[in-house]
């Protein structure tokens, strides 16, 4: 259930195999929070026997359980999904640091996010991190990182350009480099902030204005 290189878990796969075993690629997504629940998303990669056989277990982990295709695909189903998240995060951190620095309090615009097509589940569970600088982790930067380094080595083996994720994974090495590596994923606001000269969480406290 470790986010791994798909290619590394098809070898797996492959010696399970050989020595008469089955092996699943189940990687989840849903935060602590999705853990603590028991509502994680679970995508598996696998034989359909196999996935059979353990969907009863996988069914007390999480809500959402998809059988995705042969060994190795949730690893890549993982990728994609990280992908997302790291985007999203980075695109709600610009959002809030535009804004903030801009004069409107952050929680209004978290609000208005919310309630519109820019609505997103970074939003739902990591705004008061980012507003209130609360980066005890949930999820740390350097895991999140590893899966992007993860799904880069994907796209040169497929040949797709990941250009956002790129970025991203750069800003995500720039925390890592300073330190900041088990701060929470959301965390990635600080770099964000940094670049502005600007602290959304001084703002929110009435310490700092535009």
């Amino acid at each position: 259930m470790s986010s791994i290189d798909p290619a590394v878990s098809r070898e797996l796969a492959q010696r399970a195999s050989a020595a008469g075993a089955e092996m699943l690629d189940a990687p989840v997504s849903g935060g602590d929070q999705g853990a603590i629940a028991g509502t994680l998303s679970i995508m598996v990669g696998g034989s359909d026997e196999a996935y059979a056989r353990a969907l009863p277990i996988l069914s007390t982990l999480g809500k959402t359980i998809v059988h995705v295709g042969p060994a190795g695909s949730g690893q890549v189903v993982k990728v994609c999904n990280q992908v997302v998240v790291a985007v999203v995060i980075e695109a709600v951190a610009e959002a809030l640091v535009l804004g903030a620095k801009a004069g409107v309090d952050p929680n209004l615009i978290a609000d208005v996010l919310q309630g519109g097509l820019a609505a997103t589940r970074v939003l739902e569970m990591r705004r008061e991190n980012m507003i209130r600088g609360d980066f005890e982790p949930g999820f740390r930067t350097r895991l999140h990182l590893k899966d992007l380094k993860n799904a880069m080595e994907l796209a040169r083996a497929s040949g797709v350009p990941l250009p956002a994720a790129s970025l991203v994974e750069q800003l995500m090495r720039s925390m890592v480099a300073a330190g900041r590596g088990d701060m929470d994923h959301s965390g990635l606001i600080t770099v964000l902030q940094d670049l502005a000269g600007f602290s959304v969480p001084a703002f929110f406290d009435g310490s700092e204005t535009r």
